[in-house]
């Protein structure tokens, strides 16, 4: 009797990005910070109020973020209105504003008494990390999109760097600005990071005065 070979049924493999939004993460918009900001000050989340803020007011990309020292930001007793941080990446230094809100956010964290002795202004809850790992950051971050209604996949540590770059661009059309406080050393890759067309760019940062 002939045996009849069948031909084998493979389960398909599920493509690793289903259900996800992949490529450039988005900017949060100004109610969504706002919207974030409320939420983490009435849960009186101390910490993740100052780690939103600063995240926002310093545009710096997430392993540099979580690496920021006590003595970047508050000296003297008193927070810093500007600070300058050299980037890992890069090796180039990089300043930035604090705001009023963020100061007070990120001293009211700092004077904490879970912050006592600490070097490192995002100190790790867990022991052999002195401080948040990337991964911890994006895992704060994606709860923060979540309470308010975003789909978490469409948003990440990179969102939190462009969105008060993509803010400035909106409003004063300044591409140049924009590459400075981003710490890029090229144009294009500050037009590739916002999203935007290099042509239109340009033509919209030769109407502005500097």
């Amino acid at each position: 009797m002939s045996t009849i070979h069948l031909p084998v049924v493979r389960a398909e493999a599920s493509a690793w990005n289903k259900g996800r939004i992949i490529g450039q993460k988005r900017p949060l918009l100004p109610k969504h910070v706002w919207a974030i900001r409320v939420r983490l000050e009435i849960a009186d989340n101390i910490r993740d109020l100052a780690l939103f803020n600063m995240a926002i007011d310093c545009k710096l990309r997430g392993c540099d973020l979580v690496r920021l020292k006590v003595r970047d930001v508050f000296v003297s007793g008193q927070m810093k209105e500007r600070a300058s941080v050299l980037q890992s990446e890069t090796q180039r230094p990089v300043q930035f504003e604090i705001t009023e809100q963020t100061r007070k956010a990120v001293q009211r964290w700092i004077e904490c008494p879970a912050m006592f002795g600490c070097d490192d202004l995002w100190p790790s809850r867990f022991h052999g990390s002195p401080h948040l790992s990337t991964r911890q950051y994006a895992r704060i971050l994606r709860g923060w999109v979540t309470s308010i209604g975003l789909e978490p996949s469409a948003y990440g540590t990179h969102s939190m760097r462009r969105t008060k770059a993509a803010q400035i661009y909106k409003k004063t059309g300044n591409l140049r600005a924009v590459q400075l406080l981003l710490g890029h050393t090229k144009m294009d890759s500050t037009v590739r990071y916002l999203g935007i067309e290099l042509e239109d760019a340009l033509e919209i940062s030769e109407g502005v005065e500097m």
